[in-house]
């Protein structure tokens, strides 16, 4: 009997087939991080869930069963030993809360037609994870700060719950009454946002989409990359709460496979959204790097060869002091994204 989709699941990761013709569909649960496991739901017992993914160093395990049944819950564990925590549908639904800074929201640094805000420029540190392709060698010292994204949800939703929920800016009053998220919050403004940035058109030579489910990240990356066999791969820092600080980069590995990917970008949202988008002429490595305070990381990084088609004012651009279709350009992952690639 043929296998399902396989993921290969970071460093020292084992995929295992789920057999399409198996009565009942199992659960979905990703475990990001150093150590991430994922864990079967035993068909048959309680309630159906999905697909395990677990994502890291150490990480074991993804099985995607296509057209599997309604999942009871979808689950993202992201960190340290993330270890996924099922999401019940209708349960612990988000607040409005202001999170207690300026309603004014950046533009993601990973969407390539858009220009930089001055905000961005000097007061996001997302603008310090890009770097030139070249810089990337053993011995080469940068200032970054890895931590996850401000403001994204921590859970999926199932996909059926989620595909039930409006996702436009048309409807942004209606998903924001039914989070309960005050209008004129934090919350509000970075939401919104999201709605925008998926709402708008893909740099030239970009596929993108905005997975709301994991199963629909999984669909997308295993649709874009042609197989069923993929592997997923994202940052891990050994210590959480790592300051801002200066790494030096200890080795650099160029990713198995790594020649087309996809990179899906945590968004601020109520609940887990992931912006992936599939970009040609990549390139992605794993590069260790050490802290000055000792802090171990494991980063991945992607590079792209072709930036013709991107914002002039891009952010990379104005960081780097490069031009549109010049060096190639790099960037860090951010802790709670996930890359794409072929396993086989």
């Amino acid at each position: 009997m043929p296998g399902g989709t396989t993921v290969d699941v970071g460093k020292g990761g084992v995929g295992v087939n789920v057999k399409p013709g198996s009565a009942k569909p199992r659960g979905t649960t990703v475990g990001v991080g150093k150590g991430g496991v994922g864990v079967n739901v035993k068909p048959g017992y309680g309630k159906p869930g999905g697909t395990t993914v677990g994502v890291g160093k150490g990480g074991v395990d993804v099985n995607v069963k296509p057209g599997s049944g309604k999942p009871s819950g979808t689950t993202v564990g992201v960190g340290k030993g993330g270890v996924g925590v099922n999401v019940k549908p209708g349960y612990g639904k988000p607040g409005g809360k202001p999170r207690g800074k300026p309603v004014h929201v950046n533009v993601s640094p990973f969407l390539y037609n858009y220009a930089a805000t001055e905000t961005q420029l000097h007061d996001d540190p997302s603008a310090a994870l890009f770097f030139l392709e070249k810089d990337l060698h053993a011995g080469k010292k940068m200032n970054v700060h890895f931590m996850a994204t401000p403001g994204a949800g921590e859970k999926f939703l199932p996909r059926s719950e989620a595909d039930a929920i409006p996702f436009s800016s048309e409807k942004a009053p209606e998903i924001l009454s039914r989070f309960s998220v005050a209008p004129d919050s934090a919350e509000a403004a970075e939401m919104k946002q999201t709605l925008r940035e998926c709402e708008a058109t893909a740099a030239k030579g970009e596929k993108k989409s905005c997975a709301t489910s994991l199963e629909s990240m999984v669909d997308f990356a295993t649709s874009s990359l042609g197989t069923s066999h993929v592997r997923a791969a994202s940052t891990v820092v050994g210590k959480e709460g790592s300051p801002e600080q200066e790494y030096t980069m200890a080795g650099v590995r160029r990713a198995a496979g790594a020649d087309q990917l996809v990179a899906c970008h945590a968004e601020p949202y109520a609940y887990a959204v992931f912006a992936c988008h599939l970009t040609q002429a990549t390139r992605a490595y794993t590069v260790s790097m050490v802290g000055k305070d000792g802090t171990a990381v494991e980063a991945v990084a992607v590079c792209h060869a072709d930036t013709a088609g991107w914002n002039p004012r891009h952010v990379a651009f104005q960081v780097l002091k490069v031009k549109p279709g010049g060096a190639p350009v790099c960037h860090f992952l951010p802790q709670d994204h996930v890359v794409w690639t072929r396993s086989g």
